[in-house]
């Protein structure tokens, strides 16, 4: 049972999330043979001021 977790900035559509789940089981039960019903997918969704890359937020862009 593949769980898989992603990262990313909050604001993204409930259209634009159920879209984005769809393809990945999809893709996991291509590439891993597993089935849809196994495919667990957690989004963690990240506030922009509590990511950085390269020592700079990203709420400060």
């Amino acid at each position: 049972m593949p769980t898989i977790n992603v990262q990313l900035f909050e604001g993204r559509t409930p259209e634009q999330k159920r879209a984005f789940v769809k393809a990945i089981t999809e893709a996991t039960v291509e590439t891993l043979g597993a089935t849809p019903e196994s495919v667990d997918i957690i989004l963690h969704e990240i506030k922009r001021e509590h990511w950085a890359t390269a020592g700079k937020l990203w709420s400060e862009e």
